[in-house]
């Protein structure tokens, strides 16, 4: 007989221990064991314990490849998770080998844990053992075996990324939930702000002065609230706020936007041309021509407005991006004036702010929304349902004016235009000709984590994909792949490159661009005028019509403008239980990047930390 004793760890976080039975089954080269329950006097898996177990087999397994486990209801309690920590195996010759789990484990999910380095299906045992399992198990309750099965696609909108098929959060294995003391902290900060919300409302009542606003949001986004109306400050926001992906270098000016010489030559550099700038790559245009058409959601009975606007910037000798010429609509005529900071401030503001809430509606449902949360979704779906979970890759990619219906159009009409390249930032940076346009905080920080995001992917893939060839013959790698393009990006790998490219893509997205757009949201938005995503007054068509009171019959009332703001504290809270970098090599670089940034922003008015690594989470956590 050959025995190896077990050491088993539960987790210390709240509720991580179980009364459910727990089996366990050793693969090895030279076989597998009998499926042994983990079953020693008195109560075996209490939160934050360590318990031993012997299991015997009658000739040693030899090198062993994995651990399976399983866990099955005790009577007929209800769900009963259990948090794994890790699997310590002694074997027979006196080996110790570690099997880290980290994880939720429910009721009917098949575990796989294995010991060393990341394995693929190459040995000739685990490959036909994959084929039994997938093949052999079946649903049990609203569970099933396979994690494939257990995860199947919906269509959330014809033309948008396909969604995982669950209806509730409740619903979700709890691997893939928060934790419980993350989901604690997210419904007190909820709570905290509802409260927030009905006191400020009681105290403010239905007045909507620049005072109310100042009171109710003045504590963080202070530079906001003094600064938001200067030119300056606005070109700022395209480069370093919320949304720095609408904004290319202009070769020449459309020919629906006829912006001529003598509008704007008051405002370039002396003795210069609109032409001149141009051909020194000076003058940045923001087209909004993908909202054209699309129709507003009704606000009291009304139908909002939501314009299609052009926003002309220019970048002067110092080095401060400006605004120059708007227009509101794709279609020059009589009624869609060209708008210049000449112009009356209140007018010049108005057009402003149009620009502004488009932009914004822009951020929320492509940017963020569509563009990190939906895409995610997409890769994380596919690697679940193709990959085993001891394949080594599975371990790294593990209210506005438009309305629900108008949204999902504008998703669907980006989603049209994204590109692979358009995700992958150096790429994006340069096709949008902003290689070379100076306090550029987010191309600054954003290249630099994509390179050491990269170095890091190259070193893991090329440990586990030494030649191209092992890329083309890994077929849970290309079913996941395939299944990424199909629901919604290349088609297959064919190279190491091509596998490192894509996974710096993904983790890029999932961290580094997702802070980059959500991070911000109550800094900028808490201030209402600066972004507002619902605005309640049609734009102005004609100059010289409008007055402070006009912009404030234009903004949300102060129920909606707390409303907005309160979302937006949510949104850029983060929460305790922020999960770390592991890889010592990694997180040196994270870390060196992090005191440059700290060091950089000492010498700016307005820091820009959204990039710095210290703030990042390592997943779209919120």
């Amino acid at each position: 007989m050959a025995e190896y004793k077990l050491e088993v760890t539960t987790g210390d976080m709240k509720y991580s221990g179980t009364n459910d039975h727990i089996y366990v089954t050793l693969f090895g080269t030279e076989g597998q064991s009998e499926r042994t329950e983990l079953d020693n006097f008195g109560t075996d898996f209490s939160t934050g314990t360590v318990r031993t177990y012997t299991l015997s087999t009658n000739l040693s397994l030899e090198k062993l490849l994995l651990i399976k486990v399983e866990k099955d209801p005790f009577c007929y309690l209800p769900e009963d998770e259990w948090y794994l920590s890790k699997i310590v195996v002694t074997t027979p010759e006196g080996e110790a080998i570690l099997f880290p789990c980290y994880r939720w484990i429910s009721r009917g999910e098949l575990v796989e844990l294995r010991g060393g380095r990341g394995l693929m299906y190459q040995h000739m045992l685990l490959w036909s053992q994959k084929f039994i399992w997938r093949n052999s198990y079946v649903p049990f309750g609203n569970f099933f075996y396979f994690v494939g099965l257990f995860f199947r696609w919906k269509i959330l909108a014809e033309g948008l990324p396909h969604i995982n098929h669950f209806n509730n959060v409740l619903e979700l294995p709890a691997e893939i939930r928060f934790s419980h003391s993350k989901s604690s902290e997210i419904d007190y900060e909820k709570m905290k702000t509802y409260v927030y919300i009905h006191i400020m409302l009681f105290l403010l009542g239905k007045t909507y002065t620049y005072i109310i606003l100042y009171i109710i949001f003045a504590i963080l986004p202070e530079y906001v609230s003094e600064h938001w109306k200067e030119d300056d400050f606005y070109g700022f926001q395209f480069l370093n706020g919320l949304n720095p992906k609408v904004i290319k270098r202009c070769s020449e000016l459309p020919p629906n936007f006829p912006v001529t010489e003598e509008m704007v030559k008051p405002f370039l550099e002396e003795g210069s041309s609109l032409q001149e700038e141009v051909k020194k790559g000076n003058i940045f245009l923001s087209d909004h021509k993908k909202m054209d058409g699309i129709p507003p959601r009704a606000y009291n009975g009304k139908p909002l407005h939501v314009t299609a606007g052009l926003c002309l910037l220019y970048l002067n000798p110092e080095n401060k991006l400006m605004p120059i010429a708007i227009q509101l609509h794709q279609q020059p005529s009589e009624q869609n004036p060209i708008f210049l900071p000449s112009d009356s401030e209140t007018d010049w503001l108005l057009a402003k702010m149009f620009i502004k809430n488009v932009v914004s509606m822009d951020h929320q449902a492509v940017q963020h929304l569509m563009k990190t949360h939906f895409l995610a979704e997409v890769y994380t779906v596919a690697a679940l349902r193709k990959f085993s979970v001891i394949h080594p890759l599975y371990k790294r990619v593990n209210r506005s004016s438009l309305g629900y219906d108008g949204l999902t159009e504008l998703m669907r009409r980006a989603l049209s235009e994204t590109t692979y390249s358009s995700l992958c930032l150096p790429e994006d940076i340069t096709a949008r000709g902003l290689e070379s346009i100076p306090n550029f905080y987010y191309r600054d920080d954003g290249l630099k984590l994509w390179d050491i995001i990269n170095s890091f992917v190259k070193a893991v893939v090329e440990y586990y994909y030494p030649s191209d060839s092992e890329v083309r013959k890994d077929n849970e790698l290309q079913e996941w792949i395939s299944e990424i393009f199909t629901h919604g990006s290349p088609e297959s790998f064919h190279t190491v490159e091509e596998v490192i490219k894509f996974i710096t893509m993904v983790i890029f997205t999932v961290t580094a661009q997702h802070a980059a757009v959500n991070n911000g949201q109550f800094d900028y938005y808490s201030w209402m005028p600066n972004g507002s995503l619902l605005l309640r007054k049609p734009p102005p068509t004609t100059k010289g019509q409008s007055s402070m009171e006009t912009i404030l019959e234009t903004l949300p009332n102060v129920g909606e403008t707390v409303n907005f703001g309160a979302l937006g504290w949510i949104l850029s809270e983060t929460y305790s239980d922020m999960v770390g970098f592991m890889i010592k090599e990694f997180q040196a670089e994270l870390s060196n990047l992090s005191e440059a940034i700290a060091t950089r922003n000492l010498q700016l008015e307005i820091p820009y930390s959204y990039l710095d690594p210290a703030h990042i989470e390592n997943s779209i956590a919120i």
